[in-house]
């Protein structure tokens, strides 16, 4: 497995109940999943301990075979280690893409492998160059952000995660930011970087980009209440809230 969360328990200071509760799921290498469920089901927050920005407590995310626990079983110099090096197998998908406005496509693609990694500069920008063409925008590597559509913006944003060769891409709420009309073409730029293997995991309220992925896991307060392909889970759901749920969007 290239992802792996188990048992994953955070609690927020202030909540009566915490906001996972022994949440697990496991992810094959290079699956498309998308992860669905109410405002407050703990969609973002499972995204947000996968990456490192918030602690769980109890649990562990196991990213390529490096493991990190919670913060109430293993020392912080311990758990500062595992993290440093789970997140060199991660990459993130901001919804606001925060590409650097100073910078054309190329350079917010060569920054990070040349200043983080030490990659020597040809080599970053080789990489760049054949990650921008991977995801159609061979005409705009050298435009700055403000001469890009918003779907050219977020495969720019794509392009740079992908510059540093994660093992798992995590994306939060990639359509919300965009045109209806763009939709589809969020789903068709997940497809291919599905073709390089990279493992994706997509936070998402739109139905018909969940229908679009190989796998889907339905959360509701805090757990996974449903999981499988999409044809399984969105055509015949099994547990209430997802019915419930998938009313609620049509």
């Amino acid at each position: 497995m290239t992802l792996k969360v188990t048992g994953l328990v955070r609690r927020h200071a202030g909540n009566a109940a915490p906001t996972l509760k022994g949440l697990s799921f496991d992810l094959p290498a290079g699956t498309l999943t998308a992860l669905l469920g109410r405002s407050g089901a703990g969609k973002s927050t499972v995204l947000r301990c996968v990456m490192g920005l918030e602690p769980f407590e109890q649990g562990t995310v196991e990213i390529d075979g490096v493991v990190v626990r919670g913060t109430k079983e293993v020392s912080p110099q311990e758990r500062a280690t595992q993290l440093r090096e789970a997140r060199a197998r991660l990459g993130l998908v901001f919804q606001s893409f925060e590409l650097f406005p100073h910078l054309t496509a190329l350079q917010n693609c060569t920054l990070a492998p040349v200043q983080v990694k030490g990659e020597g500069q040809q080599a970053a920008e080789a990489r760049a160059r054949e990650l921008l063409v991977q995801l159609g925008l061979e005409h705009r590597i050298d435009a700055f952000p403000e001469q890009l559509s918003g779907g050219q913006k977020q495969r720019v944003a794509i392009a740079r995660a992908l510059a540093m060769e994660p093992r798992v891409l995590l994306y939060d709420e990639p359509t919300s930011a965009l045109d209806p009309s763009m939709k589809n073409e969020v789903l068709q730029t997940l497809k291919r970087v599905d073709a390089t293997g990279v493992t994706q995991v997509v936070v998402t309220h739109d139905l018909a980009l969940a229908r679009g992925v190989e796998h889907v896991c339905v959360l509701d307060h805090g757990v996974v209440i449903e999981a499988g392909a999409p044809a399984e889970v969105l055509q015949a759901p099994k547990h209430e809230t997802t019915r419930a749920l998938l009313k609620d969007w049509t």
